[in-house]
């Protein structure tokens, strides 16, 4: 996949992790740029992000104001990355989580695909260094998003993906209402009902290594909540207000067979 690249990674009390995840960036994919979105961290990640722009031109910082969720820090990153001309947009955590030493395997597979999964759940994907409860957690979570949503994925719930811009461009992130980690369920849905080739490639996810996970219960139950009104939803009406439609394939005018816009 040729083409300019952006790796979204927003922040909120990173300071810990921020120098050593941008410079495995960089020596991973020395072409990549970074963006680095803080949302007014108190430890000090936005200023650490400014010291370290300075200094390499590839780091961009986008500064919010407080702590306003996961899903709007990725999407202004988004909108950030379009507008200053970006062909493909990852997302990484800054906590070394997803490993940037794996990056050249998800780009690759945009050879194939409009969005890339990096996938802890298929053949040659894992999980190191979690507690058992976390892993069951996680492992039932997907299962359920895929039931309730009658979603292919086998990892719907990660947040190590790589988009290309013009599907970016084509769904309407400007609606998304989830803050959390359901942010990344909406919008691989949104994808995938809109009729993207999404694939996903195997990852080691690793536990950070220093501060503390942004996981909580009420991320939990806003997922499990969404999911559940969504996929009632789409069973429903088979069509849910304000979002992309399954798409509807066209009728072949020469006796061809019918095809999918993509």
């Amino acid at each position: 996949m040729n083409g300019r690249v952006l790796v979204v990674v927003p922040t909120y009390n990173e300071a810990e992790n921020l120098e050593s995840i941008l410079e495995r960036l960089r020596t991973s994919v020395p072409d990549a740029h970074a963006l680095v979105v803080d949302d007014g961290s108190p430890d000090g990640t936005g200023e650490l992000a400014d010291r370290l722009a300075a200094l390499d031109s590839r780091v961009h910082v986008l500064h919010r104001t407080e702590k306003a969720g996961l899903g709007p820090a990725y999407v202004a990153g988004f909108h950030w990355a379009r507008k200053n001309g970006y062909d493909v947009v990852v997302e990484m955590d800054a906590d070394g989580s997803h490993a940037p030493e794996q990056l050249p395997d998800l780009l690759a597979a945009l050879a194939d695909a409009d969005l890339v999964l990096g996938s802890r759940y298929v053949p040659g994907g894992s999980v190191a260094d979690w507690p058992v409860h976390r892993l069951l957690l996680s492992r039932a979570g997907n299962a359920y998003t895929r039931w309730a949503l009658r979603l292919p994925l086998s990892d719907a719930t990660g947040g190590y993906r790589a988009a290309r811009g013009e599907l970016i461009d084509s769904l309407p992130f400007d609606d998304v209402a989830s803050q959390g980690y359901c942010f990344q369920v909406d919008w691989a849905w949104r994808a995938v009902r809109a009729g993207a080739r999404v694939t996903e490639v195997p990852i080691t996810f690793t536990e950070r290594t220093f501060g503390r996970s942004k996981m909580s219960g009420s991320i939990v139950r806003e997922a499990l909540v969404r999911v559940t009104v969504w996929g009632l939803q789409d069973r429903l009406a088979d069509r849910l207000p304000g979002r992309v439609r399954r798409p509807v394939p066209e009728r072949p005018r020469d006796g061809g067979r019918s095809s999918t816009a993509r």
